[in-house]
């Protein structure tokens, strides 16, 4: 039996000690001492999160199919076991092998959200790896990011030896080939480096230096050697259905986050949202085919015993065999008593006829996201929605029998005027009463309940936002304050419930997601006070990053409230995504006029992700 790295005193003293255990049903075994390579996977968060990540599950299925690599993982330790980690000198370990992640030749880590940042050192120092990639030797391993936040890295460029950027099935058994020749060759680290830069898709920050004018903008950001590519091009699978999924699903022991089979109907998004960054970043819209979805779901759901499976996507409703590929599901998870939960719909009578027919649905609210309350700044915002489909689609609900529904708006949109924010609670208070207007009382069973909530908008790299100003925690809290306050004047209040999210996190999102290099040292300021799990409000100290900030002689307004020219040099601007900034300047125009931009299967826009030769944009071509 395999001695674990934590003695059974400290697992109980811990919460949760299966999170450090490993051992999960369908958790691959190898000999660490008999592969060439080892890959650490590491999600910088708690394990009940991490482990309800579908990439992590692609990459550590992927990885493990090859016999002369073995991919483990590692999680951020909660705060009790981190104490311990330091106080007894105990090196974070995987979770496979319970031996040390220092002993790995890669530490992957995913990148899903900027409050993650902080977790991120901490998993370096638990590892004894040197926070700042300038300062790791040979025997360290080589520390490379993946994921949403790699569309601009540079906020923690520092902390890492390279980033892969764009979808993991591409060239990462490219890069361990290389890898591996290199290690047989006893080469040294920088000299894997270069190599690695020659490939598509990687980004190595130390071969690149930005320069900064007097203001503080960014004046130039040069390759510093030949391998370096001026531009890094996001890798794409041109054809999903080319891409192997999950053999074995992992089973974790404990309850997580997410705890059901999760399917991937395609990737990408049609629709254009102006905000969206995953919507512009993840183009062109690619489809798996039914047939590659109905084996992988029966796969799934027989390997892991699951009650529940989930359609992953952007937008489900835009899956153009959505209707045929659920006709099977419904009629194969019926006979096993088996739940679907699609998220992503978009309210229509079709979407509505499928929830029907979705055990336990009516147990749950369903849920909206008009993302603003006007049509004004909906058609700023390009979300695609009219009031007439909310109220369509709220209609045929409250007569197919649903009493609850959810709302989810942004606050501080550009152009966002105090009508359109006055147009929230307006919006849910003739919800409202639309329900009493035409369900009658005799069908009604209690009351209706109209619940909101506003996020605060944060401009993201590669959108046409990406210009746009914030607002300061005093604006963004007073806009909240306001919304609320209309909502008690609202003549249906009692049914009406509104709730807005935390001001601090949202405006150190902001600078991590437009930041440049400089941010780094901000980072590892916060971090060495005693930052840590920052994505959790309990933990978040918005005082503590202000010092920070301070202490580095950096300004967090530079990088929220200043509304910059479409002609600046961005932090982000040596990536190629695949969208071209034309097309986001374009964008960005037609926002202030109020222009809607059609969708990409009614009209191209030209938008630039035809280069990758695939998916919506050659639909109904030959």
């Amino acid at each position: 039996m395999q001695k674990l790295a934590l003695d059974e005193e400290i697992l109980l003293q811990v919460e949760q000690p299966a999170r450090y255990i490993g051992g999960e049903i369908n958790s691959v075994k190898k000999d660490p001492d008999k592969v060439k390579l080892r890959f650490a996977m590491c999600f910088p968060d708690v394990y009940e999160i991490g482990m309800s990540h579908l990439g992590i599950q692609i990459l550590y299925s992927m990885f493990n199919r090859r016999e002369d690599v073995y991919c483990e993982r590692v999680f951020s330790p909660w705060t009790d076991l981190d104490r311990i980690l330091r106080e007894r000198k105990i090196p974070l370990f995987t979770l496979e092998s319970q031996r040390p992640v220092r002993e790995c030749d890669f530490l992957g880590i995913t990148l899903q959200y900027e409050m993650c940042y902080t977790n991120i050192l901490q998993v370096l120092e638990l590892s004894e790896i040197p926070l700042r990639a300038a300062d790791r030797s040979d025997s360290d391993p080589i520390v490379i990011g993946g994921g949403p936040c790699t569309y601009n890295p540079e906020p923690i460029a520092p902390f890492f030896d390279l980033f892969y950027m764009g979808e993991g099935e591409v060239i990462y058994d490219q890069l361990l080939d290389l890898y591996l020749a290199h290690k047989e060759a006893g080469g040294a680290r920088n000299t894997f480096l270069k190599k690695a830069a020659a490939l598509p898709g990687i980004y190595v920050p130390s071969l690149y230096e930005p320069r900064y004018r007097e203001d503080g903008t960014l004046d130039a950001f040069e390759p510093l050697c030949p391998e370096a590519p001026a531009s890094v091009r996001r890798l794409v699978m041109s054809v999903l259905d080319r891409a192997d999924f999950i053999d074995t699903p992992l089973v974790p022991f404990i309850r997580v986050t997410q705890d059901r089979s999760v399917l991937e109907l395609m990737r990408g998004c049609i629709r254009g949202c102006r905000f969206c960054q995953a919507g512009n970043v993840y183009r062109p819209q690619r489809e798996h085919s039914v047939e590659y979805l109905k084996r992988y779901a029966e796969k799934l759901l027989k390997i892991t015993g699951n009650e529940e499976i989930s359609l992953s996507s952007l937008s489900s409703s835009d899956y153009s065999r959505l209707q045929e590929f659920l006709e099977y599901l419904i009629q194969y998870t019926k006979e096993r008593k088996i739940n679907i939960s699609l998220p992503s719909l978009r309210i229509d009578a079709f979407s509505l006829d499928v929830m029907q027919r979705i055990q336990d649905v009516k147990k749950s609210s369903l849920t909206f996201a008009p993302e603003a309350g006007t049509q004004r700044l909906r058609d700023v915002i390009n979300k695609g929605i009219t009031e007439e489909d909310i109220m369509r689609g709220v209609s045929s609900a409250f007569h197919g029998g649903w009493t609850k529904v959810k709302f989810y708006f942004m606050l501080g949109l550009p152009t966002e005027t105090e009508e359109d924010r006055k147009g929230i609670p307006d919006l849910c208070e003739r919800v409202a009463d639309l329900f009493y207007d035409e369900i009658p009382k005799s069908e009604r069973v209690g009351r209706v309940q109209i619940s909101a909530s506003s996020s605060f908008f944060v401009p993201k790299p590669f959108t046409p936002f990406q210009w746009a100003p914030m607002c300061s925690a005093e604006e963004y809290k007073e806009r909240a304050r306001f919304v609320k306050e209309t909502f008690k004047q609202e003549k249906n209040w009692k049914s009406l419930r509104y709730q807005y999210h935390d001001v601090g996190t949202t405006l150190m999102e902001g600078v991590f997601a437009r930041g440049d290099r400089r941010v780094a040292d901000v980072i590892e300021r916060a971090y060495r006070d005693g930052a840590i799990y920052d994505a959790w409000t309990e933990y978040f100290d918005a005082e503590r990053w202000a010092n920070a900030f301070a202490a580095c002689g950096v300004d967090p307004d530079f990088y929220t409230q200043r509304t910059r020219s479409t002609d600046e040099l961005l932090p982000w601007d040596f990536i190629d995504c695949g969208v071209s900034k034309e097309f986001l300047k374009r964008e960005w125009k037609s926002a202030l006029e109020g222009k809607v931009t059609p969708n990409c299967r009614e009209h191209c826009s030209g938008c630039g992700a035809t280069s990758y030769q695939g998916g919506v944009c050659f639909e109904n071509k030959n």
